[in-house]
């Protein structure tokens, strides 16, 4: 092969070239084309193989328009690519631009858990009676969730209550709402209408009917003149409000060392409407919480003075409201985090 040969080789080699860059219809096509021309075993490497035969005088002409022939192949298929990148970007934006005007996926809702539900509508009920709701700390001391509450080391109520101790110091994680009657007494000053709900622990066994962690729901109200009969009245209301008009109420003597006289509150039965079932032990009726005239001794712990104030206290468990309200058997449903059950209360 002569010079002149070869030259026009090379020559005709970047036109086809560059034809070929510029008539790729995608980037795939390109690559392909690109390894065609520019490859190890490209038609470019085909004709440079013909520069061997060459005279030695003649090969660095030839290697000058072989450099120059390289670079323009390279330099068009850079420019193809670009331009491809450009285009293809465009009509991928176009196919999947969004349409405004399409109605949104649904976003799936989560319920709303049973038990904060039930808080929510006890602490409306007692709303509407001018009852503030408060928070206390669930880590107590032992003075604060015992001593003051009309409890010291010794008295035997203490056995009523199954104590998680956090240390050596008397701190305790509350076995029960009523600690807070003592906060809110020492930082308000009657008239008082406090609800305190709340997270409460005791060391038990796990049944069906209690657990180691649960809800209570708190009520205090102190001022002067305040009567057993203000306590009967709005326990009433309350009882109504949750369960229906026609619910009968009664009152039952009980004992708590923070009250006194203490009760048992008790509604008709839920299931037989009070004509006597297994559900209420074939009595009529179901207790739904304790309460009683606040302890002169609680009250004077509290900061006030047991000759001008008066008041009274409730108590209630969270869980068993919730049972009542939906027919739920068994408690520790509440804390199993089964979404099966979960999704039942919308």
């Amino acid at each position: 092969m002569d010079l002149a040969q070869l030259t026009r080789d090379l020559e005709s080699l970047r036109a086809e070239a560059v034809e070929a860059a510029r008539t790729a219809a995608s980037s795939e096509e390109l690559a392909e084309r690109e390894i065609d021309y520019l490859g190890k075993k490209g038609r470019l490497t085909t004709v440079l193989r013909g520069i061997g035969s060459l005279p030695a005088e003649d090969r660095p002409r030839v290697g000058s328009v072989a450099n120059d022939v390289q670079a323009a192949i390279r330099d068009a298929f850079a420019r193809a690519a670009e331009g491809l990148r450009g285009h293809e970007l465009e009509q991928q934006l176009r196919a999947e631009s969004a349409d405004v005007t399409t109605p949104g996926r649904p976003i799936r809702r989560g319920t709303y858990h049973p038990i904060p539900a039930t808080i929510e509508r006890i602490a409306s009920i007692f709303g509407q009676f001018g009852f503030v709701v408060y928070e206390g700390p669930e880590v107590e001391d032992d003075a604060t969730n015992f001593q003051m509450l009309n409890i010291p080391p010794d008295h035997p109520a203490r056995d009523l209550w199954d104590t998680l101790y956090v240390d050596r110091e008397g701190e305790l994680l509350r076995t029960h709402t009523s600690p807070g009657q003592i906060r809110v007494m020492q930082s308000t000053k009657p008239p008082i209408r406090a609800l305190l709900p709340g997270r409460c622990y005791r060391y038990e066994n796990v049944a069906a009917d209690r657990n180691f962690e649960f809800f209570q729901v708190e009520g205090l109200m102190v001022d002067e003149g305040t009567t057993l009969g203000d306590l009967r009245g709005l326990l009433d209301e309350f009882a109504r409000a949750m369960f229906g008009e026609d619910k009968r109420t009664r009152f039952r003597p009980g004992y708590y060392p923070f009250t006194e006289p203490s009760v048992a509150f008790d509604v008709s039965c839920l299931v037989c409407g009070g004509s006597g079932c297994p559900a209420c032990s074939h009595t009529g009726w179901m207790t739904i919480l304790g309460a009683g005239m606040v302890h002169p001794v609680v009250l004077s712990y509290g900061g006030l003075d047991p000759e001008r104030y008066q008041g009274f206290a409730f108590g209630m468990g969270v869980e068993r409201i919730t049972n009542l309200r939906h027919g739920v058997a068994d408690l520790r449903y509440y804390l199993d985090n089964d979404l099966r059950f979960l999704e039942q209360f919308q």
